[in-house]
């Protein structure tokens, strides 16, 4: 059998809950107070009590109180909990008193035990429906496993970020990111084990937008940045301090570690030809295929900054430290015309014979060739 919904009843007299319990019993598990004091008590500690049935005067912590506390509570179960107050004599003092503090029903303790049943039900099926349509909106707003934004709800962020923008002048920015290969990853370490591994990235991520962004869900292996007021400029720096932090990263899954990277797409408005918050979000996500048609890891901004860009020292002696030789490779030159002072230095100092004037001829050459 189903269990019974709990329920709290205040009242400091044991005659009142008595007569109170015969008539909830049979659709209701009743929990018993004497007063406010341990009650308030029980309502932090018992996260089952559905709905409150309390008397208006009561030793230690009266009913008004008691519920003023439920009220102000930071407890959103507690806020929205259906309380009953329960008065030997109705007036109308009391009676708005109680709706200024926010009580779902206010009754006569002469109205009978029957009119207190139907008015408790009419309250927990309102409840209850209130939480199946706030449990459907999460749905619709944020995905269960990641707890990021849906893409419907991107939209709507991306909508709003375009208002607030018009309004103050201000570019609102949107990137969007797709592992590589996601499909082969999928294929490789099986569809489950791949959707893990980009859920740890969109954790990752969470971490490090700002709290104005939004965060959300774009395709499968693909995630989107809502940035208002973010210049694009701004947007593809902060793309490529992604990217290269995805390039250098070891996943571990399985007992293996896992090598991937991402392409990112970045649009804005107003600096580029959309009218929509959709044709904001589609035109970075055509940019991000367009990056991985161009070979991936990289970062497609429509001319806003070039889709591959040199690597820095640093980050090539990471990649190799990861065991990631291949993307330092196109840089190669680059590296050495930067490296080639400091080799320099280390010939003279060790008295080596470094064959410098050959690398220096060889780099001309691949220059000279690539123009």
């Amino acid at each position: 059998m189903a269990e019974l919904p709990r329920i709290l009843l205040v009242d400091d007299s044991r005659v009142v809950r008595m007569s109170l319990i015969r008539h909830l019993k049979d659709s209701y598990d009743v929990r018993e107070e004497v007063d406010g004091e341990a009650a308030w008590q029980t309502l932090i500690l018992d996260h089952s009590i559905k709905a409150v049935i309390s008397d208006l005067q009561m030793p230690k912590l009266s009913g008004y109180e008691l519920l003023e506390k439920v009220r102000s509570s930071k407890l959103r179960r507690l806020q929205l909990l259906p309380f009953i107050l329960l008065s030997g004599e109705e007036t109308e003092e009391e009676r708005l008193s109680a709706q200024a503090l926010g009580v779902s029903d206010f009754l006569t303790k002469g109205a009978g035990n029957a009119e207190l049943v139907a008015r408790l039900n009419n309250l927990m099926a309102l409840s209850e429906a209130k939480d199946s349509l706030e449990s459907g909106r999460e749905q619709m707003v944020q995905d269960p496993q990641t707890g990021l934004f849906t893409r419907k709800y991107l939209e709507m962020q991306t909508a709003q970020a375009l208002s607030h923008s018009a309004r103050h002048g201000v570019e609102t920015s949107v990137m969007v990111l797709g592992f590589d290969g996601f499909a082969g990853l999928g294929e490789q370490l099986g569809v489950p084990v791949a959707t893990q591994v980009a859920n740890r990235f969109a954790k990752m991520l969470a971490g490090k937008v700002r709290h104005e962004d939004s965060l959300g869900h774009f395709g499968e292996g693909q995630f989107a940045i809502v940035s208002p007021g973010t210049a694009a400029a701004f947007c593809c720096t902060f793309a490529e301090r992604v990217r290269e932090a995805v390039e250098i990263a070891r996943l571990s899954v399985g007992g293996q570690t896992v090598a991937v990277t991402v392409s990112i797409g970045v649009a804005s408005m107003p600096s580029d030809p959309v009218d929509s918050a959709v044709g904001l979000l589609e035109l970075a996500g055509q940019r991000m295929r367009l990056a991985m048609e161009a070979g991936g890891n990289r970062t497609e901004a429509g001319g806003v900054q070039p889709a591959t860009r040199p690597i820095s020292i640093n980050h090539a002696l990471e990649l190799l430290a990861a065991g990631r030789a291949d993307p330092v490779r196109p840089h190669a030159d680059h590296l050495a015309r930067q490296l080639l002072p400091l080799l320099g230095l280390i010939n003279e100092e060790l008295g080596l014979a470094l064959p410098l004037v050959e690398l220096e001829r060889r780099l001309s050459e691949r220059k000279t060739a690539k123009k």
